[in-house]
C-alpha cells in the first residue's frame, strides 16, 4: 500500500494548518512534509509517521517549539518513527525537549536545543547527523532495555553531561563530537552496554568518559582531550571477557586528573592506546579493579605513569612509559602489578617504586635515565624480576630496601651510581645478573642483610665490586668480578658472607678487602691479575681481629697474594699462590696441599697437565694457525661458525643485551692422532681472544686424574682439576673411560656428577671438552641426562688422507731442517697407502712417529759416510723409510 503524503503550511489549499492535525489525519506508514516557518505545538507520536521538511527547503528551515513549558516538543510512543532536516526547541533545559517513551525513534540530520533527547522504558532511538545544545544534565540520555545509535552526532554547550547510557540499553556511537560540556562527555551506567567509534570528546567539564555500575564499554579509534579531570573514569563495571571496559586504538590527551582511572569493581582494558600530557597519572586503578594496557604509549603524565592502589590488579605488556614527572610506576597497598616487555624511562622520581604490601613482577623490560633508582622495593613489597635491562639511573639500578622482598634473574643493569643495593631484611635471591659501569659498586648487600647471590657478574664497577654490608650475612656462589676500579670484594666489619666458586679479577685495588672482625668462609675461589694501578695492593687483605676461612682458594698473576694486619686471624686451607711475585701462600701446580683436617692422600697430585695461552693472541692470527693445520675441513668449518656466533654473543653482552643461551662444551670424536688436543689448545686461545674467557689455558686430565681410590677422594680430586682450570679449557681425554668400569669400588660416576655440578656453577668460566673414540662418545653422552644436556654440539675429527699424512710429516721435516726428496714424497705416499687404518692407527701421531724414524736411520746411512755434506745431513730419501 501507498504511504499517503500529509502537507503542512501556514495557508494554501490542501494543507493542514498544523502538525498535530496531520498527525491526526495520518496512518501508519503516512509522511507528513511542513512547510519552513516556525511551529509551536506539543507533538505526540502515537504512529509510525515521518516527519520531513517539504521538498526544497533549507537545513532547518522547520523549527518546532514546545508549546508548554515541562513538556517535550516530541514525545514518541510508536515503533517506526522517523524525523529529520527539522530543529526542535524545548523550553525546559533541564527536561527533555525529545522523548521516547515507547516504541523507536529515528532522528536525522535535525537540531535540538532547550532541552535533551532521551529514551526510556523499552524504546530504542537512532540519532544520525544531529546536533544538540543547551541542554543541562544531559545533552542524550538512554535510560532503556533497548537500544540506542548514535552516528555523526554533535553534543556541545551542555551544562551537564554529554551522553548518558544506563539501565540495560545496548548502544552504539560513532562518530560523536562532544565539546563545550561542565560535566562528563559520556556516562555510562546500570548494566548498559556501549560501544563507541570515532568518538571526539573535547573540554568537558568533568570525565570523558564515565563507568558506573555493571556497565560494558567498548571505545575503537576514539579521542578524549582536555578534560576537566580524569579522560576515562570507571567506578565499577562487568567483567572482561563477556564485559569490561575496552579502549582499543583511542588517545586520551591533556586531561585535567588522571588519563585513565579504575576503581571499585572496574574492569579495563587498553590496546594500542596513547595517554599524552595530562595533569595526572597515566592509568590507575584503586580499591578491587583490574586495569590491562597492552601495546600502549604513556607520554609525558603529570604524576606517575602508572600507579596501583589497594587490592587492585594493574598488568602491562608491550607498553612505554616515558616522561613521568614522578614514577614510571607506583605499587602501593595490596595490588598486584605484572609488566612483561615494557619500556619506563625518562622519570622525575624512580622508574619503577613498590611499596605497601604490593607484589611487582617486571618481566623483560626496559628501564632507566632516572635521577633516582631504576627499581626500588620496600617496606613489605615483594618483587620478582626476569631479565630485563635498567641502565643510566642517578642512584641505583635497583633498590631493594626494608623489609621487601625479591627474586631477580636475568636482569642487566647498565651505568648509575650503583648496580643493585639490597639493604633488606626480607628475602633477596639475585641470580645470573650483569652489572656493567657503576659509578659506586656493583653489587652491595647491606648491614645485616643476608641476601643470596648465584651466578652474578660484575664488570667496570668504581669504587668495589661487591659489598658486603656491616654484619651482612649473604650467601655468594658462582659469581665473577672483573675490571673494578676499587677492590673487586669488600667484607664489612663483623660481616659473616658464605661465598663459594667466585672469581675476582684485575681489580685496581684488593681481589678480597675483609674489614675488621669479620668471618665468613671463601671456597674454591680464585683471586686473580691486579690492575696496573692494584700492583701495590695485596689481593687478599685481612684487617684486625678478622677471622675468615679460605678453603681451596687460588691466588694468581699479582705481586702479593695475602697482607694480615696484626691480629688477623684468617685461615687458609688448601689454597695455593700461582705466578705471584712475593707468595705467602704455597706454590705450585694446581693440585692439593696437605692440611689439618685432610684425609690419607690429601696432597697427591691430579697428573693434570695444564699449557698456558699467550697473551699476545689476536684472533685473525689463531684462525689462521686454524687454517694452517693439516686437514680437519669440517672441524675448521664448524669451529669458525662458533667463533661467528661467540662474537655475536659478546657483541650483546657488551651491549648490556641478555646473552641467547649457548652451550660452549664440546664433544670431540675421532680415532687418536686426529688433532683433538691441538684443536682444544687452539679453541682455548679463541675464546679469550674473543673475550668469553679469561685465560684461554688448556688443562689436560683423564680418568687418573678425576677418580680416586677410595670414598669421599674423588669429589675434592675433580674440583681441583676443573679449578685449575678456570678462565679457560678442561679437556678429558677417553671421557668414556668414566663410565665403562662397573662395581661397588669404581668412583666414575661420582667424577661425573661432580663435573656437571661443577660445569652449572662456573658455566662462564670454563669450557670443557671431552674426547675420544666416535662410537664410545655417543654411549658416554647418554650414560648421565646432566651430559647430554651440556654437550650438545659435537665435531667429528675424521682420519687423515694419505695426502694430509705427507704433508704433517713434511710439516715437521721442515720444522727440524730436513727435506725430503722428490722419490723419498713417492714412497711415503706408497706407505701410508699400505699402511692398515684400522682402529689403532695413529693418524698425525703415526706421522710424527715414522719422522722421528726416518730421521734416525737417515743418522745411520750418514755416519757411514767418510766425508758427508750439508745436503747430505737435511736430505731424506726412500732408504731411510723403515
Amino acid at each position: 500500500m501507498t504511504p499517503t503524503v500529509h502537507r503542512v503550511a501556514p495557508k494554501g489549499r490542501g494543507a493542514h494548518r498544523s502538525i498535530t492535525a496531520a498527525l491526526r489525519a495520518a496512518s501508519d506508514g503516512d509522511e507528513i512534509r511542513i512547510a519552513p516557518g516556525e511551529y509551536v505545538e506539543l507533538l505526540v507520536l502515537d504512529r509510525a509517521v515521518r516527519l520531513l521538511p517539504e521538498d526544497g527547503s533549507a537545513a532547518h528551515a522547520v523549527r518546532i517549539l514546545a508549546a508548554a513549558p515541562g513538556r517535550p516538543v516530541l514525545e514518541v510512543t510508536a515503533t517506526g518513527v522517523h524525523v529529520g532536516g527539522i530543529a526542535l526547541t524545548g523550553q525546559d533545559p533541564g527536561l527533555p525537549a525529545v522523548l521516547a517513551a515507547a516504541g523507536s525513534l529515528e532522528l536525522s540530520l535535525c537540531e535540538i536545543s532547550g532541552g535533551r533527547v532521551e529514551a526510556r522504558g523499552d524504546a530504542c532511538l537512532t540519532l544520525t547527523d544531529c546536533r544538540i545544545s543547551g541542554a543541562e544534565l544531559a545533552a542524550v540520555h538512554v535510560n532503556t532495555t533497548g537500544t540506542a545509535r548514535l552516528t555523526r552526532v554533535v553534543v556541545e554547550d551542555i551544562d551537564g553531561t554529554g551522553v548518558v547510557i544506563g539501565s540495560t540499553a545496548a548502544a552504539e556511537a560513532d562518530a560523536l563530537t562532544a565539546r563545550r560540556v561542565t560535566g562528563s562527555g559520556v556516562r555510562v551506567r546500570g548494566r548498559a552496554r556501549a560501544i563507541l567509534r570515532e568518538c571526539r570528546i573535547s573540554g568537558p567539564g568533568r570525565s570523558g568518559l564515565l563507568v558506573e555500575d555493571e556497565a560494558s564499554v567498548t571505545l575503537q579509534e576514539c579521542r578524549l582531550t582536555e578534560t576537566g579531570t580524569e579522560g576515562v573514569r570507571v567506578l565499577g563495571s562487568s567483567q572482561r571477557p563477556v564485559g569490561g571496559v575496552v579502549l582499543q586504538d583511542c588517545e586520551v590527551l591533556r586531561a585535567g586528573a588522571d588519563a585513565v582511572a579504575v576503581s571499585g569493581t572496574g574492569d579495563v582494558l587498553l590496546l594500542n592506546c596513547r595517554l599524552r600530557d595530562g595533569s595526572g597519572p597515566g592509568a590507575t586503578a584503586e580499591g578491587e579493579s583490574r586495569a590491562e594496557l597492552v601495546n600502549c604509549q604513556v607520554d609525558r603524565p603529570g604524576g606517575s605513569g602508572l600507579v596501583a592502589r589497594g587490592s587492585a590488579r594493574l598488568a602491562a605488556e608491550g607498553t612505554s612509559v616515558t616522561g613521568s614527572r614522578a614514577n614510571g610506576l607506583l605499587a602501593g597497598g595490596g595490588s598486584r602489578v605484572k609488566l612483561a616487555t615494557s619500556d619506563v624511562g625518562d622519570c622525575a622520581f624512580s622508574a619503577v617504586h613498590a611499596c605497601d604490601d604490593s607484589r611487582v613482577t617486571l618481566t623483560s623490560c626496559r628501564i632507566g635515565d632516572t635521577p633516582e633508582h631504576g627499581v626500588r622495593a620496600t617496606d613489605r613489597a615483594e618483587l620478582t624480576v626476569e631479565g630485563g635491562r635498567i641502565t643510566d639511573c642517578g642512584l641505583s639500578g635497583l633498590q631493594i630496601d626494608a623489609a621487601a622482598a625479591a627474586r631477580v634473574r636475568g636482569l642487566s643493569v647498565v651505568r648509575g651510581r650503583t648496580g643493585i643495593n639490597a639493604e633488606s631484611t626480607g628475602t633477596v635471591v639475585l641470580e645470573e645478573c650483569d652489572i656493567t659501569d657503576a659509578e659506586r659498586a656493583g653489587i652491595s648487600c647491606g648491614t645485616e642483610s643476608a641476601a643470596v647471590l648465584r651466578d652474578c657478574r660484575i664488570t667496570g664497577t668504581g669504587t668495589a665490586g661487591l659489598v658486603v654490608g656491616e654484619r651482612a650475612t649473604p650467601s655468594i656462589e658462582g659469581c665473577t668480578v672483573r675490571d673494578t676500579a676499587g677492590s673487586g670484594m669488600v667484607v664489612g666489619p663483623e660481616a659473616e658472607p658464605r661465598v663459594r666458586a667466585v672469581t675476582v679479577a684485575r681489580s685496581g685495588k684488593n681481589s678480597l678487602f675483609v674489614g675488621e672482625k669479620a668471618r665468613g668462609t671463601f671456597e674454591d675461589c680464585v683471586f686473580a691479575g691486579a690492575g696496573s694501578a692494584g700492583a701495590a695492593f695485596p689481593a687478599v687483605h685481612v684487617s684486625a681481629a678478622a677471622a675468615p676461612v679460605l678453603r681451596g682458594c687460588l691466588v694468581r698473576d699479582t705481586e702479593d697474594d695475602v697482607a694480615l694486619e696484626k691480629g688477623a686471624r684468617a685461615v687458609f686451607d688448601d689454597c695455593l699462590a700461582r705466578d705471584v711475585k712475593n707468595p705467602a701462600l704455597p706454590t705450585g701446580p694446581a693440585q692439593a696441599l696437605p692440611s689439618a683436617s685432610a684425609g690419607p692422600g690429601a696432597g697427591t697430585g691430579t697428573s693434570a697437565r695444564e699449557t698456558e695461552a699467550p697473551s699476545e693472541d689476536t684472533l685473525d692470527d689463531l684462525l689462521a694457525e686454524l687454517g694452517g693445520l693439516a686437514g680437519l675441513d669440517r672441524v675448521k668449518h664448524d669451529v669458525s661458525s662458533l667463533v661467528k656466533l661467540m662474537r655475536t654473543v659478546r657483541r650483546r653482552e657488551e651491549m648490556g643485551l641478555a646473552p641467547p643461551p649457548l652451550s660452549r662444551h664440546l664433544v670431540f670424536a675421532g680415532n687418536p692422532g686426529t688433532g683433538k688436543t691441538t684443536v682444544a689448545r687452539l679453541y682455548g686461545r679463541i675464546l679469550a681472544a674473543v673475550g668469553l674467557l679469561e685465560r684461554g689455558h688448556l688443562v689436560e686430565a683423564d680418568r687418573s686424574a678425576l677418580v680416586g681410590e677410595y670414598v669421599g677422594h674423588t669429589g675434592p680430586k675433580t674440583s681441583r682439576v676443573f679449578q685449575q682450570a678456570r678462565g679457560g679449557v678442561l679437556f678429558i681425554d677417553e671421557a668414556y673411560s668414566l663410565t665403562q668400569y662397573a662395581g661397588t669400588n669404581d668412583f666414575g660416576q661420582e667424577a661425573i656428577a661432580t663435573l656437571v655440578k661443577l660445569m652449572e656453577d662456573h658455566r662462564d668460566d670454563v669450557v670443557v671438552i671431552v674426547a675420544g673414540y666416535p662410537k664410545e662418545m655417543e654411549v658416554f653422552v647418554r650414560s648421565n641426562p646432566g651430559l647430554a644436556s651440556r654437550f650438545n654440539r659435537t665435531l667429528v675429527f675424521e682420519d687423515y688422507s694419505t695426502a694430509e699424512l705427507v704433508s704433517i710429516l713434511e710439516h715437521q721435516a721442515a720444522q727440524h731442517q730436513y727435506e725430503l726428496t722428490p722419490p723419498a714424497r713417492e714412497a711415503l705416499s706408497a706407505h701410508f697407502d699400505t699402511t692398515p687404518k684400522a682402529r689403532g692407527f695413529g693418524n698425525g701421531r703415526a706421522a710424527r712417529q715414522l719422522f722421528q724414524a726416518m730421521t734416525e736411520r737417515q743418522a745411520y746411512r750418514v755416519a757411514e759416510l767418510s766425508d758427508s755434506t750439508e745436503s747430505d745431513l737435511i736430505t731424506l730419501k726412500p732408504e731411510d723409510l723403515p
